[in-house]
């Protein structure tokens, strides 16, 4: 919700799960009941509709079936742009694996767009990826699958630049910054995946629309106010 304030987008959520945690790591999660997930999300588009959706957090294959039955039908005309979150930032298990099965035969069809990190992206294709060759080979793996595009996210990677591989009917685009030496990177995915989907609503087309995210995860890493004892949060209120 902080990243749509910055991008001037009105955001609306459905609440899949209350977790307890702060920057040194996730201690406890508690699904929110199915039915009640699809209900916030039929409350949303029955009443002010939605311009582009974002998909992160599910927890559970009940909670994942829900959200691809509540979508299915507004994601033909409204893009989605799937985090296929499975891991926190502290190493907790986010997603069971019946949830990765419902994610990949379920929601990645739906998906304008999908945003796995190196790991996500080995787990989801079964291809291994530790170099840019291998993200473009499990992009277009994801792509087979359903997805309209993919884009690799290289945090997790060791060279001195982060790259990001987006991987879609254009070809292939390389999103390449300066790796930051810090421990403040808490949400970087979801903040990613939540600027994409901004820039989508506000009618971008999709590789303008991820360059401008990129570009403000930067800054929002670079200038992060440095809270906590762990892994901090990003600074949210510094886009030009």
């Amino acid at each position: 919700m902080k990243t749509a304030d910055a991008f001037g987008v009105y955001s609306m959520t459905a609440v899949t799960a209350v977790t307890a945690q702060n920057t040194t790591g996730v201690y406890s999660v508690h699904p929110v009941p199915a039915k009640i997930v699809r209900d916030q999300i039929a409350a949303c588009f029955n009443d002010i509709g939605a311009d582009a959706i974002k998909i992160g957090m599910l927890g559970s294959a009940e909670i994942a079936a829900g959200v691809a039955s509540a979508i299915s039908k507004i994601s033909r005309k409204v893009p989605v742009v799937l985090d296929p979150v499975m891991l926190s930032t502290s190493g907790r298990t986010l997603l069971s694996r019946d949830g990765i099965v419902v994610l990949k035969t379920r929601l990645l069809p739906l998906a304008m767009l999908i945003t796995p990190n190196l790991p996500e992206a080995t787990r989801l294709t079964g291809v291994r990826v530790s170099a840019r060759k291998h993200a473009e080979a499990a992009g277009r793996e994801l792509m087979q699958l359903g997805a309209k595009a993919a884009l690799i996210k290289g945090g997790h990677g060791t060279s001195a630049t982060v790259d990001d591989v987006l991987v879609w009917e254009g070809g292939v685009e390389i999103y390449a910054f300066p790796r930051i030496r810090t421990k403040h990177t808490h949400g970087t995915g979801c903040t990613l995946s939540a600027a994409i989907a901004c820039g989508l609503a506000q009618g971008l087309p999709l590789s303008v629309a991820v360059g401008k995210a990129r570009e403000f995860v930067q800054n929002a890493i670079e200038t992060a106010p440095g809270f906590g004892r762990g892994h901090g949060p990003l600074n949210y209120f510094s886009r030009d």
